[in-house]
């Protein structure tokens, strides 16, 4: 597969059709989720793998379209009223710093490593959706104490890194330690959350141009499908079809552990 180099910046000069179907299709699905449950972007990485990018390549790419919609996200919650930048900016620091070492620590993994990694990620989240995780964050007001700034700055820290690094699953991380941490609403904690992620994105995406891991094509393609997608869902009631789309959601994720864990040869 030949590549163009545009300093340190590539595309794929001869990316298939069948590949930028593949990541149309999956953008899209991974948008609709996103918006009705959560976790679209373990079936992006996936579907990257399988349209041919080997999984570093794959997982830089993926943060073009993350970091897109999280932009997007921050700037419609502000249009609504609902946003603190300030306060944002304190959880968005240690984060920032955590991603900025994940990025870096991960682009040096080896695709075996990643896989595990990767699928280990996936038994979490697919915990979350079987026992509905959800009902354990109960929204409760309190103080941001020295004692509490001294719990919350190096867990975002760490989930900076794990963000930095996977991102795949980082929101319900986001949600859980800002309403049972931080003691955020759960409107203001999305709020709070896009805004996380876009920081940390910015820096996780400038590592990877830096370590040419971003297939520019694929990445924009990708921004497509998960724009039309989330604007479905959107437009759909979401009530039932949550409950749907997390059933499919763990059943593809059953799949991909086994696929990466190595359970079966050959799969």
């Amino acid at each position: 597969m030949r590549r163009l180099y545009w300093g340190r910046i590539h595309i794929m000069e001869d990316t298939s059709l069948l590949q930028i179907v593949i990541i149309v299709v999956s953008g899209m699905i991974a948008g609709f989720v996103n918006t009705m449950a959560g976790g679209g972007s373990f079936l992006t990485l996936a579907a990257l793998d399988f349209a041919g990018l080997p999984l570093a390549l794959a997982n830089g790419t993926n943060r073009v379209a993350v970091l897109i919609q999280n932009v997007a996200a921050v700037l419609g919650f502000r249009s609504k009223g609902v946003s603190d930048f300030k306060l944002s900016l304190q959880f968005a620091i240690p984060a920032t710093l955590g991603s900025l070492v994940g990025a870096y620590v991960v682009v040096d993994w080896p695709e075996a490593l990643f896989k595990r990694v990767l699928a280990g990620a996936m038994l979490l989240m697919l915990f979350t959706l079987l026992f509905d995780s959800k009902r354990w964050i109960k929204e409760h007001q309190v103080e941001m104490t020295r004692t509490r700034q001294l719990i919350a700055y190096p867990l975002f820290f760490v989930i900076g890194f794990y963000g930095g690094a996977i991102q795949a699953g980082v929101g319900f991380l986001l949600i859980a330690s800002l309403v049972m941490v931080a003691g955020v609403d759960l409107v203001k904690a999305n709020s709070h959350k896009v805004f996380i992620i876009a920081a940390f994105t910015l820096v996780a995406v400038i590592i990877f141009v830096l370590r040419d891991q971003i297939n520019w094509l694929l990445g924009l393609v990708l921004c497509a499908g998960n724009a039309t997608g989330a604007w479905i869902a959107s437009r759909l009631a979401v009530e039932k079809g949550a409950k749907l789309v997390r059933i499919v959601l763990a059943v593809m994720l059953v799949f991909l552990i086994v696929r990466y864990l190595g359970l079966i040869p050959g799969l």
